[in-house]
């Protein structure tokens, strides 16, 4: 199947998803944006009040952060993917629960394998644990990793930059490293997942 095709099928059902209580709750579910030929997708935590108004990520304050910082590296957000680790709002912007990350995990997992990205960047600490379940963003934010065949480079959540201007100071920075770290070499980062844990790490992606 064309992947633009698998990815529409993948929303439709996101969009009738009644797997988690979040749908009790949501306006809209929000499966994600982008190209379905992307190098990069960018992956947030979950919907906040205007996504959920809306049905697509990203789209408040902290998405006109990110659409500034993609033309500060020449592309916009129509080149890459965005989407979030869970797909409906949790209530008053809470944390998303384990068990409504598991439930959304198959969906991220499928549209990720769909698009076949070169770099993922997951933006947050939810996000980050998906792909690297022991990482955490105060440490590993701004560095690549190669996790079965894709650089995963961890950047904070533009929300956390819009609260702290040494936050946003990083985030411009590292933002900006981008088109390097997409021409970087596995050699140059640092590799996760070997043998056992490499099989564990792949279905994370």
């Amino acid at each position: 199947m064309h992947k633009e095709k698998l990815l529409e099928q993948l929303a439709r059902q996101i969009i009738r998803c009644k797997l988690c209580r979040l749908y009790r709750t949501r306006h809209y579910a929000v499966p994600g944006v982008g190209d379905s030929n992307a190098q990069i997708c960018f992956v947030g935590e979950g919907p906040g009040y205007n996504e959920d108004q809306q049905g697509k990520p990203f789209v408040g304050r902290a998405g006109d952060l990110l659409e500034m910082l993609l033309r500060s590296i020449g592309t916009r957000r129509e080149k890459v993917w965005i989407s979030n680790v869970v797909k409906c709002r949790p209530p008053e912007n809470r944390n998303p629960m384990v068990d409504e990350v598991r439930t959304c995990k198959a969906f991220l997992i499928e549209q990720l394998k769909a698009i076949g990205p070169k770099m993922i960047i997951p933006l947050g600490r939810y996000a980050l644990e998906h792909f690297l379940p022991d990482g955490k963003i105060s440490r590993d934010h701004g560095k690549p990793f190669y996790v079965s065949g894709k650089i995963i480079y961890p950047l904070y959540h533009p929300a956390a930059a819009l609260r702290s201007e040494k936050v946003l100071l990083q985030l411009k920075a590292e933002f900006r490293r981008i088109p390097a770290i997409l021409k970087m070499d596995k050699s140059e980062m640092k590799v996760v997942g070997k043998k056992k844990d490499d099989e564990n790490q792949m279905s994370l992606i």
